[in-house]
């Protein structure tokens, strides 16, 4: 019928639903008592869905209010595997007092999106619903199915997330072969060896083990003022100083080579795997080093520690928090080395332990996310890379499902996005969103 308006598109929507998704609080503080909002931003995604015509499920994750929300769209060839485009909707705290704007406000100014969630990872959340209701409302049919999903408790390691869906409900994920998620898609502008730029999109095809250790030492306990050869502070102290001062080896793995081949390609800079001054060729590519950097050595950074009860008390035990992050391939001779460093008077366990993942940069997948990309910016190339820290793909990979990092945005030069990720002021240009989006459209539609 002639003169009513056209439906809008995802171009349309999607910068009024990240900031929408945005003024959901849904800060994940790590323990379920004091992490809110899940469930209300899950079923708030669930009417955005429902009013394109979907019909969705809604599943709460081993405890009351950890909001989790699925729909598929039904594709052309239903004989072949489905592809799943996930993302959270937690996001970590954030204080408001050190903000130029507040975290949840989800304002729009400047050209940017701004709130906690901008970049991690509402923006792509966004996106996703987006065009799920452009398909749906246009009757777009995919040329396999597609489940979209909404989960919870990625920023705490997904045990009241997608690692508790996997183990307790696998069956919504029947038939999903390949998977793509966040930290992945988005513009590096690296120097040419011409002396021009060139935008390169990196996707993430492989992630470090996210390992979080605890180290205890015990000792005799007794008076402060008394001489005490045995105190479990300073025990745990020596042992926490050596391993947080420790510099693990120098490993590349394949995704990093590859990643460096790429980009050695572009700007003419050599990166010699087998240089001790690798890091340094590395720094010169500005704000992008400190992701790719941290991909080239297993870490430990100390994050907590605790002990003692009373000054005058030398307590029994005293026990530290630290953060490990390892390499594929490397977990056993990295126990050994932290074995080493701590010696034998403190005790390790282990309190999480998210395996590392990685998988080829290759595949009609691969060819897709590099042609939507193409279709929007001609002169672009994808590159893989490693993500030192973690996604859901872990949990999803346990299900024997391919996972890549590709969430695109085209970002200025200039943005410091790495520093974005639970930064404060963390944003997102609305240029960014509208582009991601027509990509999204591309690469779904011909996936």
């Amino acid at each position: 019928m002639s003169g009513l308006p056209e439906p809008p598109t995802a171009e349309d929507e999607v910068v009024d639903l990240v900031s929408r998704l945005i003024r959901f609080d849904t800060s994940n503080t790590g323990e379920p008592e004091t992490t809110k909002g899940e469930a209300e931003c899950a079923a708030w995604v669930a009417e955005q869905l429902e009013e394109a015509g979907y019909t969705t499920e809604y599943v709460e994750a081993g405890a009351p209010g950890r909001g989790n929300l699925f729909v598929r769209l039904p594709g052309a060839d239903r004989s072949r595997g489905a592809l799943m485009v996930h993302g959270h909707l937690d996001v970590v705290p954030a204080e408001p007092a050190e903000w130029s704007v507040h975290p949840f406000s989800g304002a729009v100014e400047d050209g940017y999106v701004w709130g906690r969630g901008a970049v991690d990872m509402k923006n792509m959340v966004g996106m996703m619903i987006a065009v799920a209701r452009e398909f749906k409302r246009t009757g777009t049919v995919p040329p396999r199915d597609i489940v979209f999903a909404f989960v919870s408790d990625e920023e705490a390691g997904g045990s009241y997330g997608c690692k508790w869906l996997v183990e307790n409900r696998p069956d919504l994920f029947d038939g999903v072969t390949e998977a793509i998620g966040e930290v992945g898609g988005f513009s590096i502008t690296v120097p040419r060896r011409d002396g021009g730029e060139r935008t390169l999109y990196v996707v993430e095809t492989a992630e470090k083990a996210m390992m979080w250790m605890r180290l205890t030492a015990r000792g005799r306990a007794g008076h402060g003022s008394m001489i005490n050869d045995d105190n479990a502070i300073t025990t745990l102290s020596e042992a926490v100083a050596r391993l947080g001062r420790h510099k693990f080896p120098l490993v590349v793995t394949e995704s990093v080579e590859q990643f460096l081949t790429a980009v050695g390609e572009e700007t003419g800079y050599t990166f010699d795997v087998n240089s001790p001054d690798l890091e340094g060729a590395i720094a010169k590519l500005g704000p992008i080093a400190r992701l790719i950097g941290a991909t080239l050595r297993d870490t430990a950074n100390p994050t907590m520690l605790s002990g003692g009860y009373k000054a005058n008390v030398i307590p029994g035990m005293a026990q530290a928090v630290v953060d490990c992050r390892v390499l594929p391939g490397r977990l056993a001779a990295f126990e050994r080395e932290v074995d080493e460093l701590i010696g034998p008077d403190v005790t390790r366990e282990w309190i999480t332990n998210l395996p590392s993942y990685e998988t080829s940069f290759d595949g009609d997948l691969v060819e897709a996310m590099n042609a939507a990309i193409r279709a929007v910016d001609p002169d672009a190339r994808t590159v893989p890379y490693m993500l030192s820290g973690g996604t859901d793909a872990k949990h999803f990979s346990d299900l024997g499902i391919r996972c890549f990092g590709f969430a695109p945005l085209k970002l200025p030069p200039e943005l410091d996005f790495a520093a974005l990720f639970h930064g404060v002021d963390e944003r997102v240009p609305v240029s960014a969103l509208t582009f991601g989006t027509r990509v999204l459209k591309h690469f779904l539609l011909h996936c």
